[in-house]
């Protein structure tokens, strides 16, 4: 009995990872949760960068338009920063989010990298990402004219990408 009694928790956590390993075996991990496509932007108010009063993301980010989530720890948001800046001197209107990362650093970050943005947002705590969906830094979204969310990046963008991404916004 005793053994019984021993043996019981061990079966069922061995049982529970064979689970686990077995869900994350046929999981395909290239596959990115889409699940804001086609839903209007999350209306959220957030801080400006340059410390002015509250905005609202769906006014910064009135379509056509991206909207890119990145963050001063993230090395791929570094390795994405030129394309971004190109982007910019096209015209493309591009809103910032840095994500659960501080002012300082985020401003840091810009002046190391070029900030190609349009406007700059502060999501300390990552409650607009959770709104959005993000799964990672860096992603960027299209957003239309009418405020919906029509494609999603979930890597540092490349100009094949800025294009498909421009086309399904509308620009």
């Amino acid at each position: 009995m005793r053994r019984l009694v021993v043996l019981a928790p061990v079966a069922v956590v061995l049982a529970l990872v064979a689970l686990f390993a077995g869900w994350s075996l046929r999981r395909n991990p290239t596959v990115v949760p889409t699940a804001m496509i086609g839903r209007p932007a999350p209306d959220l108010t957030l801080a400006p960068l340059d410390g002015r009063g509250p905005i609202r993301l769906r006014d910064a980010a009135r379509g056509p338009a991206l909207v890119n989530f990145y963050a001063s720890w993230c090395a791929p948001c570094a390795v994405e920063a030129p394309a971004l800046m190109a982007l910019k001197a096209e015209g493309v209107r591009i809103v910032g989010v840095a994500y659960k990362d501080s002012p300082a650093a985020a401003r840091d970050f810009l002046v190391r990298h070029g900030d190609p943005y349009r406007q700059v947002l502060i999501d300390p705590a990552g409650s607009a990402g959770i709104e959005f969906g993000v799964t990672g830094v860096p992603e960027t979204y299209a957003i239309d004219a009418a405020g919906v969310i029509r494609a999603k990046r979930a890597a540092p963008i490349t100009a094949a990408d800025a294009e498909s991404l421009l086309e399904a916004a509308g620009n």
